[in-house]
């Protein structure tokens, strides 16, 4: 285990070579039962309240617990902090007994007033997941009624609100208010874990890794025999693919479909190549610099070379519009902009740079192959229009930072978007309401007239009058232009044989839950 966690041996890898050398003690750990995923995406933050993203995903919902948790496909929510919970018949209403047993790291039990004091930061920092709540649950919504009950007095219906319970993470008060500092906890929460999940944080190293370790008498029963796990950051694809290949991985999450080719047939791997619903578009800063103009933006995304797209992703369809295709309320027969570079010149003789002649720039993932070819793709529809790109690869928590504003979002932001749950709200909320700009789901784009369908869809209980608010939302995001709608990937993973318990869910499935897993 020392080799294991020893920096000389778990330098970052970007080539095959490191991805050989990176995981040496990939042995030593399956005999100690603990797990190795290799993922290109580094933990900005620990504090359940403020980080987004799959890799703050995978951490929290390991060492934070929800009232519910999500499994299953279709997806379902299924008890987790509470035991079970009653609904009142307007739908405004939500009763949740707690499970007497719960605790939080330190011992403290895991009570009504956790719940409520929970809530009450969730909306205090207006951060992190707290959009799936907004305008739902309100400062007064939560409200004890014994230690192991809490009431939620929701402000308007909403029929996915249990679907986001599970990205609402309780934390410890008294942990919390013994470190409150004048930032609400920030400071102390951003590298320290205040939870009763199943795991603890043994070891933090950004850039490198991050260990887990199981907590001993924890409060849940069952589960699998991991004694801990290390996300480790590799952030080129195919040293992951090398990684499971070779054994010194268990799991990889970021895979191309040319990864997934390599690896069929290999002995001791196994593939999972299943649909969710996760999106790909290609963000533009409508707020500042040159694509603020929408005829510029309809150029661009008229001149895009959507089959080149297609080819690249391998396993993937193209998008519809904004919304994934077959979730609720799609649009399978939107007009949507597909490659025609006669509309394409029409739109940019409109706009303020008739001839092109500028220089654009875009950033991506570090390590993100996939990304990086999409780019390659706009810079050659760009080359059409006289129009240069400029192509930089950042770590994910600088792209995060880019996104604070419009000065300082790149003219092009590639983004996937992995639904939390099977409701088109999700997406929606996430990636169009002008409440998420300054975060990297939506770094400015914002339309009153979007921002009141959302509004509107996600308080109507009746399906058709909901679909129709979808299908008018659909065609309003298409005529602002925001996005290069992209393309729908099939989630990629690849598993070494001895991982056992892993089931896939077609939600947030590369921010792997450990509870349930074993090593053979």
């Amino acid at each position: 285990m020392s080799r294991l966690i020893d920096r000389r041996h778990l330098a970052l890898s970007s080539t095959a070579l490191a991805a050989s050398a990176a995981l040496p003690g990939a042995a030593d750990a399956q005999a100690r039962k603990v797990l190795i995923i290799a993922s290109n995406q580094d933990v900005p933050n620990f504090d359940p309240h403020v980080a987004t993203g799959y890799s703050s995903a995978m951490l929290l919902r390991n060492v934070y617990d929800s009232l519910v948790r999500v499994e299953g496909s279709p997806v379902r929510a299924v008890p987790h902090l509470a035991e079970s919970w009653t609904v009142s018949a307007d739908g405004l209403e939500y009763v949740f007994k707690l499970n007497p047993a719960a605790k939080f790291h330190d011992g403290t039990p895991v009570d009504a007033a956790a719940v409520h004091y929970s809530f009450a930061r969730i909306l205090r920092q207006a951060k992190g997941n707290s959009w799936m709540i907004a305008g739902i649950v309100g400062p007064q919504s939560v409200s004890v009624v014994d230690p192991t009950t809490v009431r939620f007095r929701l402000l308007t219906p909403y029929a996915a609100f249990l679907q986001v319970l599970p990205w609402q993470w309780i934390v410890n008060p008294k942990e919390v208010e013994a470190n409150k500092g004048a930032d609400d906890g920030q400071t102390y929460l951003r590298a320290t874990i205040a939870g009763s999940g199943a795991f603890r944080i043994k070891r933090a190293e950004p850039g490198n890794l991050y260990e887990f370790e199981r907590v001993a008498n924890g409060w849940k029963t069952g589960g699998g025999n991991l004694a801990g796990a290390i996300w480790r950051i590799v952030r080129e694809t195919s040293s992951q693919r090398l990684a499971v290949q070779r054994g010194d991985a268990h799991i990889a999450v970021d895979l191309t479909s040319e990864d997934m080719d390599a690896l069929k047939g290999k002995p001791g791997v196994t593939l999972i190549m299943e649909s969710e619903f996760r999106t790909f578009s290609i963000k533009m800063n409508t707020e500042f610099g040159p694509l603020k103009d929408i005829n510029l933006r309809k150029a661009i995304s008229y001149a895009y070379d959507y089959q080149a797209m297609a080819d690249t992703a391998g396993y993937a369809d193209l998008m519809v519009g904004p919304l994934p295709n077959g979730i609720f309320g799609h649009d399978p027969a939107l007009p949507v902009y597909r490659t025609d570079l006669a509309k394409a010149k029409e739109f940019l003789a409109r706009s303020a740079t008739p001839n092109g002649g500028m220089k654009l720039n875009m950033v991506y993932v570090s390590g993100l192959e996939q990304e990086r070819r999409f780019g390659l793709v706009l810079l050659d529809a760009l080359k059409k229009l006289n129009i240069e790109l400029d192509i930089r690869a950042l770590v994910w928590p600088d792209i995060v930072a880019t996104a604070k504003s419009p000065e300082t979002t790149a003219d092009f932001y590639p983004v996937y978007q992995t639904a939390n749950y099977g409701d088109p709200d999700n997406i929606a909320f996430a990636a169009y309401h002008s409440s998420r700009n300054g975060g990297w789901q939506n770094p400015v784009y914002h339309s009153a007239r979007v921002d009141a369908l959302i509004m509107q869809a996600r308080a109507e209980t009746d399906e058709t009058k909901r679909k129709g608010l979808y299908l008018d939302f659909q065609q309003q995001v298409v005529a602002d232009a925001p996005d290069i709608f992209g393309v729908l990937e099939k989630r990629k993973l690849a598993l070494r044989s001895e991982v056992g318990g892993f089931v896939f869910t077609p939600v947030a499935s590369n921010a792997i839950e450990l509870f349930g897993l074993s090593l053979k």
